[in-house]
Formats: C-alpha cells, sequence, structure tokens
C-alpha cells in the first residue's frame, strides 16, 4: 500500500524525527520539517499545559510562511506525541488542542486505544503508532491506527528487545500500510538498511539530541557526541518502562549502572508536573556512535542525505530525486 499523501509530501529523505522527551521543541520541529523531516514533539514537553497551544500556533504559522515562500519545495509535515496511558491526566487536553490545529500526524505510545484514534481521525489526522512487538502491532491496527513504528532493540527512550529484521519480517508478513523503523538509526546507510528491511521511513531520535536547536543541555549533548552503542544502559527504574540511558549519566547520578533494582511498572507517571528525581538521567540510543559533533539541526539532515545517497549509488538504487521525478 502506498504511503498516504501527508507522509511523502515535503520530505527530502525518508524520515520522521522522533518526539524526544524535553529535548524536543519548536526550534528543532521546525528546523527539521524545513529541512525536509517530518519534525515531532511530544504533547507533555509543553509545560503548563496552555504552552501546547502556544507551540501549535507558532508551528503552523512558521511553516505556513515558509510553504508560502517556497511552494516548489514545501516542508515536511510535524507530529504531536500522545501519551495515551491511563497515567497522563493531560491527555484529553492535549488532544483537544490538536484537533483545533488540526495536527496531521499524530503519534500514540503506551497503549492502543480506538476512541483516541477515532477523535484524530476526526479532523482529519494520521494515527502512527509505536510498537515493541508483532501482538501489539495487531492490537494497534485493530483499534484504528494508520501505520506503525516498529521500536526495535537499540532505539532510544521506551525500546523494545527484538532485532529490526525479525520485527519488520512479522509484521509485513500481514501489515502492508506505513511502517516506520526506530533502532540505532544515526546515519544514511541505516536509512537505507530500514528501507531494504520492508519499512518505509526510518525513525531518527538520538542524533537530534546533539543538534543546536535541541533543548538539551550542552553536557547532555557533549556526552552524545563522547559516547558510542556500548555506553548504553538498558533499565525499567527510571520510568517503569525498559528504555536507553547513556551509562555516564547514570554514574554521575551515583548509581552503578552494572546493579540497577528492578522498577514496578505501575510507578509510571507521566502528564504529572511533580518534579521527576531522574531528570538527569540522560536517554539515548545505540546509534549514537555517529554522532561527531554538535550541529545545527539542517547540517545534521544535510550529512544524512549524503549518506543515504552514497549508499544508494553504492548498490545501484536509483537516487531519491530521480524515484520522485519518475512519479511525478
Amino acid at each position: 500500500m502506498a504511503l498516504p499523501a501527508v507522509l511523502r509530501r515535503g520530505l527530502s529523505i525518508p524520515v520522521v524525527g522522533s518526539p524526544l522527551f524535553i529535548i524536543s521543541n519548536p526550534n528543532l520541529v521546525i528546523a527539521q520539517c524545513k529541512a525536509g523531516v517530518v519534525g515531532s514533539f511530544p504533547a507533555l514537553n509543553a509545560r503548563p499545559e496552555h504552552v501546547l497551544g502556544e507551540w501549535l500556533d507558532r508551528i503552523t504559522t512558521e511553516l505556513a510562511e515558509y510553504n508560502a515562500k517556497h511552494p516548489d519545495q514545501p516542508a515536511a509535515p510535524f507530529a504531536v506525541n500522545q501519551i495515551v496511558h491511563k497515567s497522563n491526566d493531560r491527555l484529553q487536553h492535549d488532544l483537544g488542542v490538536c484537533a483545533e490545529y488540526k495536527v496531521p500526524i499524530v503519534i500514540t505510545s503506551l497503549g492502543a486505544r480506538e476512541d483516541v484514534n477515532q477523535a484524530i481521525h476526526g479532523w482529519g489526522g494520521i494515527v502512527l503508532h509505536d510498537v515493541i512487538n508483532n501482538t501489539f502491532a495487531k492490537k494497534a491496527i485493530e483499534k484504528g491506527a494508520d501505520g506503525l513504528i516498529a521500536v526495535a532493540a537499540g532505539a532510544g527512550g521506551h525500546a523494545g528487545t527484538l532485532s529490526p529484521f525479525a520485527l519488520i519480517h512479522e509484521i509485513r508478513e500481514w501489515f502492508d500500510g506505513p511502517l516506520l523503523l526506530s533502532g540505532a538509526i544515526g546515519n544514511g546507510n541505516a536509512i537505507l538498511a530500514a528501507q531494504a528491511a520492508g519499512a518505509d521511513l526510518a525513525y531518527v531520535g538520538s542524533a537530534f539530541i546533539a543538534t543546536h536547536e535541541a533543548n538539551a543541555v550542552d553536557a547532555y549533548k557533549q556526552m552524545i557526541v563522547e559516547s558510542g552503542a556500548s555506553d548504553i544502559v538498558y533499565s525499567n527504574l527510571f520510568t517503569g518502562v525498559h528504555g536507553n540511558y547513556l551509562r555516564s549519566s547514570i554514574v554521575a547520578s551515583g548509581l552503578d549502572p552494572d546493579a540497577l533494582p528492578q522498577s514496578d511498572p505501575s510507578a509510571m507517571n507521566f502528564g504529572s508536573t511533580r518534579v521527576k528525581p531522574w531528570k538527569e538521567i540522560w536517554g539515548a540510543g545505540q546509534g549514537i556512535g555517529a554522532v561527531k559533533s554538535v550541529v545545527p539541526t539542517a547540517e545534521l539532515i544535510a550529512r544524512l542525505k549524503r549518506e543515504y545517497e552514497a549508499a544508494r549509488e553504492r548498490l545501484g538504487v536509483a537516487s531519491a530525486s530521480a524515484e520522485a521525478a519518475a512519479l511525478a
């Protein structure tokens, strides 16, 4: 099945920037979209809750102005991530704000809900749901999601444990709709590999932490630059859900990354304004070895595009621009 128009419009490279907790903000999203990548942010990053409307107003206004000035090369669309777990006490408010601005793409996480999907479809948006295994993937589609984000081993944030090849294969046996792959994708070779494995688009997150626009402290960005795959620790201690974190940030907080206790999943807490005790435990995926310096978002995307096109040329695949021209 062909990708819906919203997932093809304005892309210079087949990439969706994943929503990064705390990190993603309007500056990053707008820069991603203008450079031809779907930009996204978690609704919960906009705090207090009235700030969400301010962010969406700015993003939609600036992208509309950009598109008016560049009708032949418009910006990519943007997405908002919604945590649909019952602990998110902001969900209904945030969905209402997204409806007001007709957010084109909503990424749902931590549970698939039919009522949420119906609400998003009601204003014309599409739903991409992130999953860590085939069972969750089937449930998401049964409840009305339009597409899936396969979160494989090595992904930043709440990552799964399955090989990307196994996970994509199992999903593609029964699902021919929009499919994204997340997991250690930090260079253009990996983007093409995601497509070769059966995904339509790559889902890239950790590399964007080390950009000028990202809302991360300098020490966090530098730690991304200085770290590699072996510096990532997988634990459920910090949120109640297993995720990948930078070893050095765990050590800096006085913990032993090789002897972390297990957390009770019921400890999950999303949406509350209470201060989190682990705010300096920094997340990242295994693909950060490709990040060598802190750069503007546009420069990072330009690198990814060069590497992607070089990989296609090396394998004798038609360039992305040639494919686009053939389809026009």
